[in-house]
């Protein structure tokens, strides 16, 4: 089986000094770059927001950052405005190894719907075209880093593991945002569907 090593979001802004940082989330450079020496493919995801998208709090007035609403796809969580499309922010960690990407798959860009998943739209129905061009490339076994563990890497490795990938979480480079227990939420979701914590 070929391996892909899926690198979910290392970017400025969800590091130290960003706009939605992650603790500890600048940590975890080194060891993902160490990871790509042992994949047959790497994959970077990258959130790419419009400045009007429906997730940031600041675009709800009266909402407050990581309070929650009603969307026509479900409870979304409201969160600071981060990762917009050609700022720095955006940008990777300037010390990710982006020489070894294969592919770099945006998400979040439909102003609508936010885009937890590498794989589907927050709406678990509209495809982002990356179970394609897995299959298409003989990449099964997917093994998924980067940021944040209790969002965006969470909900694409169960998304993985739905789709019939052998799917493995490595924790220690992940980081987790836990907003009230996600990080402990994650990990029981991720055991439910199949996917492997080392």
């Amino acid at each position: 089986m070929a391996k892909a090593l899926i690198v979910i979001d290392m970017q400025n802004d969800f590091c130290p000094e960003g706009a939605l940082a992650v603790a500890g989330g600048d940590q975890i450079v080194a060891p993902i770059n160490a990871l790509m020496q042992q994949a047959d493919a790497v994959i970077l995801t990258q959130d790419w927001h419009p400045e009007n998208h429906s997730s940031f709090a600041d675009n709800h007035p009266g909402a407050s950052a990581f309070s929650t609403i009603d969307m026509p796809y479900g409870q979304q969580v409201l969160w600071p405005r981060h990762c917009v499309i050609g700022t720095a922010g955006a940008e990777f960690h300037p010390g990710l190894d982006l020489s070894r990407a294969d592919l770099v798959l945006r998400k979040g860009f439909r102003p609508d719907i936010d885009s937890y998943s590498a794989f589907f739209e927050n709406d678990h129905s509209t495809p982002t075209g990356l179970a394609g061009y897995l299959r298409e490339r003989g990449l099964t076994e997917l093994t998924f880093v980067g940021l944040a563990h209790d969002f965006c890497v969470s909900w694409s490795a169960i998304d993985a593991a739905k789709l019939g990938f052998s799917v493995s979480v490595i924790e220690e480079a992940t980081r987790a945002i836990d907003l009230d227990g996600s990080r402990d939420a994650a990990r029981r979701s991720m055991k439910e569907a199949g996917v492997t914590l080392d």
